[in-house]
């Protein structure tokens, strides 16, 4: 086997959350030294170096972590907070003001390029179409208004000499995967009837793997500009969503039919929103930018890694139940 050539040193901060652990691993075998970023001692596979960082936020101390490194790669954020004003300012703290220490900071120390993981969410809930980088930005809740604020002062306060670019995804999911794509897998492990059978919506996702891919794209290619909308480049029904899983666990998914109405003021009846918006309507991107400018192209085929997903999940529940 012919050796990668040497990258050079690439920080990766939340490298032990989902997207890290799919990765680390990834920049390692195209030859990039890889220092993971942490918030407290943890292993990380596929990590050359670790450094303890402490919390995210304002007053973080990335020297250390940032000492010698080529590029950096900013995944660590705040997903969900408490509500109310505290957890308001909380997410803002960390998913904003922290990007924006860590961009000053990274250009302080020479870096070269920080890639910062955003959110398709920067564009709403829901598309009425395929969204593309212009589509108009209407953040909603904490999470998404905080990492458009991270991205806005990106624009205005990076550094002369660093080179920023900004991926925002759907969806992400893979083996590992937590969240309410963990427990809708759960749900189809168990065999849970669910009232999904005539639901016709449209949703991009992107698997872990090509969106390693996508982030090792932006790094090596000096013309990455961003931002960039990605995903596996077909989007999903949620019954067909469900049966991809199910075929990965060796069995039938069960479904019946329910008028997607119904079912809406079901689940906000139940203060259930997110959930509804999540399983009914539409959230389409259209990464056509991402192909066209840094010849990105999905590494894993989005049918196939649904299905390896539901058979991971089925495997780690044997395993967890022996």
């Amino acid at each position: 086997m012919v050796p990668r050539p040497e990258q050079g040193l690439v920080v990766v901060t939340g490298a032990t959350g989902f997207v890290g652990r799919h990765l680390v691993p990834a920049l390692a075998a195209a030859g990039w030294r890889v220092r993971a970023a942490l918030r407290r001692p943890a292993p990380v596979p596929g990590a050359h170096e670790r450094v303890v960082v402490g919390e995210v936020g304002p007053r973080t101390d990335w020297g250390p972590a940032l000492e010698g490194a080529a590029a950096v790669v900013h995944l660590a954020g705040l997903a969900a907070a408490p509500r109310g004003r505290a957890g308001e300012a909380r997410c803002r703290a960390v998913n904003a003001l922290g990007t924006e220490r860590l961009a000053g900071e990274a250009g302080r120390a020479g870096v070269a390029c920080l890639v910062f993981l955003s959110t398709v969410k920067v564009h709403g809930e829901t598309s009425g179409g395929p969204l593309r980088e212009d589509a108009p930005v209407r953040p909603e809740g904490p999470y998404a208004l905080s990492k458009w604020e991270a991205e806005e002062r990106l624009r205005a306060a990076a550094p002369s000499g660093l080179r920023t670019v900004v991926l925002r995804p759907p969806l992400v999911y893979g083996p590992g995967v937590k969240g309410a794509f963990r427990a809708l897998l759960a749900a189809v492990a168990r065999g849970v009837p669910l009232p999904l059978a005539t639901v016709r919506n449209r949703r991009s996702l992107v698997a872990a793997a090509n969106l390693a891919e996508a982030v090792r794209r932006c790094l090596e290619r000096s013309e990455a500009a961003g931002p960039y909308l990605v995903g596996d480049g077909r989007p999903w029904s949620t019954p067909e969503l469900v049966e991809r899983l199910a075929g990965g666990m060796g069995r039938r998914a069960r479904l019946f039919p329910c008028a997607p109405g119904l079912l809406r003021k079901l689940l906000r009846g139940a203060g259930l929103g997110g959930v509804a918006s999540a399983l009914l309507d539409d959230l389409e991107v259209d990464d056509t930018r991402l192909r066209r400018e840094l010849g990105w192209r999905p590494v894993v085929e989005s049918g196939r890694a649904l299905v390896e997903t539901g058979a991971w999940y089925r495997e780690a529940r044997r395993r967890s139940s022996s």
